[in-house]
């Protein structure tokens, strides 16, 4: 009798396949059976590239003659630490009895490479059939769809294609590039950290990209120099409310283009600032000083009888809709969990990954932040579950009440075109008695995706914006008010973990850059002020003051941040429009980031502040950056670093060969290679790391 076998990426997997099959499994050594089927696993990659010293002894001494290394054939080979499971495995695939092979691991380009790997390895005949099982989350439902509607494996071959070349591409630029730097330039290294043996430079194609970019931020900051600048309000009265306007130097303005200026709203000098006060009150200003946010404000209070007035210029009024933000994907969940919790991406992605495996939420590896169609028509049952989870069950049971899912696939919340592997991640709406074994950090986590998933279903925000221009003399000022009138889908996004509302504009009164001011937040009070307001009307200016402020250097990545501009080609966008017209243009993989900004922690070349989640270089990490600067300095293009992630998705997608990829691949590495052989440049980099060394010794 014919059996089928599944085979998942890990024990855990397993399990839930063999309770959704609902088949009397019994218990053997690395596997499950019942009178139809096998249950297998692997633990993570069973299988690996064999280092160069497999093809040649010879290629275990580290030597520029050697390299490039770029074999023919690559070698695999099993991890000794998990053999006994391979050959558990290999048993099952080639047993006779077995009839079709459900492949079921995870559903992306790694667990694609993992189980092909253990395949190649075991030497499965050709005609024994494969099937693969592509899901969403473990729930039963979800895993027997995916064993009813399984593909031949070779659907995938693509997506096979651009696993093997990933793991190629890897294994070539870091095996050659970290040989012909650490030969060239460890021992430089060495020198100056005061070590005993020559340090081995770390490179590849992503980590160091990421390297650069914090390692360029730090330089950025160091090198800043704050500028000075100083803002002129005035202070008006309007039905017993005062609030302030700010000085900007249109057109029209006696300042206007002036060289005094540091920005329109700004003049480089405090005497310039003061002289405008004078001109527009017709007397010298008498200035009290106060401290205001640590700057310091100068006021010049208005005596009662100068009756001095600024005129109502301009007065507009409008609402404005802020719709709920996109579904989350790995980066964005990230990004949100640093920000919040300060916890590292690595961890976020730990617990998203056992939320998962718990079937609370869907899959964590995904790089989309919409829904399909297909689970757009089934999404009562995810937001029905949701009544069962104790903090967000009025608002589950406020959406399915008034039924505003129905629309939801007419949304910009549900887009096919904008899927490939997976859609975003959202609670399944089942596994709730898993909740107690999870820890706290875990149940937060699970709360803001839910709040994320259930938002969309609620009205956007809507604000009264209030734009009032008023002018004294021939000096324009702006004061900008926003009123929130419906709250909409921010009474689901706030809680008690994260106070800030998401579409909520606080006052900017410090505003460093010395940039337009944002809008102020104000009560729905002010509302009655401003229906009193009307152009050409007169307020009384109660006070003119100055406030200083200056240029603020450019903020340091922390992990939640650099996870994004990984994401977003090197650029920290913090728009979420902006991010999905570029998506697909990042650098490493929603799998793979936050594994490499572990690594480069781990290697001391950055320094993450737990606390804080900030990260920073290490000296060593400075000046691995310097040698690659003038060595292989493509490396640190992000860009570039994003076009060969590019050129992956094109591989998995059918638009170019592998073979076109592959003599991209060897031409670029032959190149680089042989490039740094060639190089004298010790000199040029000595200053550099004189100067690095000079800048930690002040610290």
């Amino acid at each position: 009798m014919s059996k089928n076998l599944y085979i998942s990426e890990k024990p855990s997997v397993a399990q839930e396949f063999a309770k959704a099959l609902k088949e009397d499994f019994k218990k053997r050594d690395g596997y499950m059976e019942s009178e139809n089927s096998y249950v297998t696993w692997c633990v993570g990659h069973l299988v690996t590239m064999s280092y160069p010293e497999t093809y040649d002894a010879a290629l275990k001494r580290w030597s520029l003659e050697t390299i490039p290394f770029m074999p023919k054939e690559y070698r695999y080979e099993v991890i000794p630490s998990v053999s006994k499971q391979f050959a558990v495995v290999k048993g099952l695939l080639n047993r006779e009895d077995v009839g079709c092979i459900y492949v079921c691991t995870d559903s992306g380009r790694e667990g694609e490479y993992i189980y092909r790997l253990v395949d190649q390895m075991a030497k499965v005949p050709g005609n024994k059939a494969r099937r693969r099982v592509w899901i969403d989350s473990q729930t039963e439902e979800e895993i027997l769809r995916g064993i009813r509607e399984a593909k031949p494996l070779t659907a995938y071959d693509n997506l096979a294609s651009a696993a093997y070349l990933r793991a190629k591409e890897d294994y070539l630029m870091g095996i050659n590039f970290s040989r012909v730097l650490t030969l060239k330039y460890g021992q430089s290294v060495t020198n100056y950290l005061k070590g005993e043996k020559r340090a081995a430079i770390s490179v590849g194609r992503v980590m160091t990209c990421v390297l650069g970019m914090v390692v360029r931020r730090e330089r950025e900051i160091r090198d800043f120099v704050k500028t000075p600048f100083y803002r002129v309000l005035n202070t008006l009265e309007a039905s017993g409310r005062t609030f302030d306007g700010e000085f900007r130097a249109v057109e029209g303005s006696k300042y206007y283009n002036s060289p005094l200026l540091y920005k329109e709203n700004g003049f480089s000098e405090r005497i310039s600032a003061e002289k405008l006060i004078e001109e527009l009150i017709d007397r010298e200003p008498v200035f009290i000083e106060k401290q205001e946010n640590g700057k310091n404000s100068y006021s010049d209070m208005m005596k009662a009888e100068e009756n001095l007035f600024a005129e109502i210029t301009n007065l507009e009024k409008k609402k404005e809709n802020k719709n709920p933000p996109l579904l989350f994907n790995l980066a964005e969940l990230q990004n949100e969990c640093s920000r919040i919790f300060k916890i590292s991406p690595d961890e976020t992605l730990k617990i998203t990954q056992e939320l998962y495996e718990k079937k609370l939420v869907t899959y964590p590896r995904t790089d989309a932040r919409v829904l399909s169609t297909a689970v757009a028509k089934e999404i009562h049952k995810n937001i029905g579950g949701l009544r069962n989870f104790v903090t967000v069950r009025d608002y589950a049971s406020e959406v399915m009440d008034k039924k505003s899912y129905q629309n939801i696939a007419k949304t910009r919340y549900v887009n096919d075109k904008q899927i490939t592997d997976h859609y975003a991640i959202i609670p399944t709406g089942q596994g709730f008695q898993a909740l107690g074994s999870l820890s706290p950090t875990a149940v937060k986590v699970y709360e803001i995706i839910a709040r994320r998933f259930l938002s969309i279903f609620y009205p956007p925000a809507v604000y009264q914006k209030i734009s009032l221009t008023t002018k004294q003399k021939t000096e324009s000022f702006f004061t900008s008010f926003r009123v929130l009138l419906d709250e909409g889908y921010l009474k689901v996004v706030t809680n008690s973990f994260d106070k800030r509302k998401e579409a909520s504009i606080e006052a900017n009164s410090q505003n460093k850059e010395g940039k337009e001011e944002e809008e102020e937040s104000v009560d729905s009070s002010f509302l009655e002020v401003v229906k009193n307001l009307k152009k050409g009307m007169l307020l009384p200016v109660k006070a003119m003051s100055i406030k200083e402020g200056e240029t603020a250097p450019p903020k340091r990545y922390n992990s939640g941040s650099m996870i994004l501009a990984m994401e977003n080609a090197g650029q920290l966008i913090e728009d979420e429009e902006l991010r999905a017209q570029i998506k697909g243009s990042g650098i490493g993989t929603s799998a793979t980031r936050a594994e490499i900004l572990n690594k480069l922690v781990k290697i001391d070349y950055l320094m993450l502040n737990k606390k804080t989640q900030i990260i920073t270089p290490s000296i060593l990490g400075e000046m691995i950056y310097d040698v690659v600067n003038s060595s292989i300095k493509s490396l640190l293009n992000a860009e570039l670093t994003a076009s060969w992630e590019k050129g992956l998705t094109m591989v998995s997608e059918g638009q170019i060969t592998e073979e076109e990829y592959m003599g991209k691949l060897e031409g670029f590495v032959g190149r680089m290679t042989n490039g740094v052989k060639g190089l004298e440049n010790q000199y040029n980099l000595k200053q550099y790391f004189d100067s690095i060394s000079a800048f930690y010794k002040k610290k």
